[in-house]
């Protein structure tokens, strides 16, 4: 008998993947947010709505994620103007 329950360990990726993997995430739930207010906005709690709004999710992401891996340096840039850089 193990004393602890199982416990799914998941490789870690290098830090060199950072820049694409924060993005990712993101978008993923960023998208999922919008996606479901937009569908729920344009259909209402209908019986298509779960169909509907994972469509919309897909078509979103698909979009989202590559359009902010190309304004992500842009966006960098304004925040290094914006926000005081520590001493």
């Amino acid at each position: 008998m193990h004393p602890h329950p199982a416990i799914i360990r998941f490789r870690r990726l290098p830090a060199r993947y950072a820049p694409v993997i924060m993005p990712l995430i993101l978008s993923l739930f960023m998208t999922f947010v919008v996606s479901a207010i937009a569908t729920t906005r344009n259909l209402g709690f209908v019986p298509a709505f779960p169909s509907a709004w994972m469509q919309a999710w897909g078509l979103s992401w698909l979009i989202a994620f590559p359009v902010l891996l190309l304004i992500l340096p842009l966006v960098r840039r304004i925040v290094g103007l914006v926000v005081e850089t520590p001493s």
